[in-house]
């Protein structure tokens, strides 16, 4: 039985054919990202582009799917890299180290793809992704806010101007008027982030300086996996 006969099966010979074609950018590799890198790259997309300019530290290991104690202190997206090619080694990977703002966003030609994830933690940033995602016609999908949360199943799919208690998301409705996208397919959360339970001020973060967001090993996977989903389902639906 081949790796992706069971696919097959579900979706047909030629659909499956199609996402072999597909080339999917995957902006973030971290608790989000990083699941949706592993499903895509198990739902026989035939490309991928990683984007992102971490490398795997200690306390990513409770959520994140290419964090062990063997590959701290290794780019995440050279793991990931390694990873997807142990999957399916027919599968084109190409590697970004780079830290996506608007500084760095003329690197990446958005005609290429087939579709964007946004997974990235910075709002200048995922303003950016989709606005280089509408000016190319490109179909983008984006996290909010996994951290501090602790029900996967209150995670919804919906256009961010349906999007309620996300402070992300309330982020985002206002800035996106500001900038003239009038929609974006998003994965987000109704549950209220919970009060931190234990931090130690010398955990601050080092880009932000600010305390860092508790996490869990479901609900930031769950987002990944559903974004990987609409994904799917987004490029066989366009084809059909």
């Amino acid at each position: 039985m081949g790796s992706f006969e069971r696919t097959e099966i579900l979706f047909g010979k030629d659909a499956v054919r199609r996402l072999q074609k597909a080339r999917v950018a995957v902006f973030g590799i971290g608790g989000v990202g990083g699941y949706v890198a592993e499903a895509l790259s198990r739902s026989a997309i035939g490309q991928l582009d990683l984007i992102d300019s971490d490398i795997i530290v200690r306390s990513n290991i409770n959520r994140q799917i290419y964090a062990t104690e063997k590959t701290i202190g290794r780019q995440k997206v050279d793991v990931a890299k390694e990873r997807i090619l142990e999957i399916n080694p027919q599968a084109v990977v190409r590697t970004y180290p780079v830290f996506y703002l608007p500084e760095t966003a003329a690197q990446f030609d958005f005609t290429q793809y087939d579709y964007v994830v946004d997974a990235i933690d910075t709002v200048t940033g995922k303003l950016m992704l989709a606005k280089q995602a509408k000016e190319a016609s490109v179909p983008i999908i984006s996290a909010m806010g996994a951290g501090n949360k602790r029900n996967s199943a209150m995670l919804e799919v919906a256009d961010i101007y349906e999007t309620s208690v996300c402070p992300l998301a309330r982020v985002m409705r206002r800035e996106l008027k500001k900038w003239g996208i009038d929609c974006l397919k998003v994965v987000y959360s109704k549950e209220k982030p919970i009060t931190p339970q234990y931090v130690r001020v010398e955990e601050l973060e080092e880009k932000t300086g600010k305390l860092p967001a508790g996490s869990n090993a479901f609900v930031p996977p769950a987002a990944g996996l559903m974004i990987a989903g609409e994904v799917v389902n987004d490029l066989l639906a366009e084809q059909e």
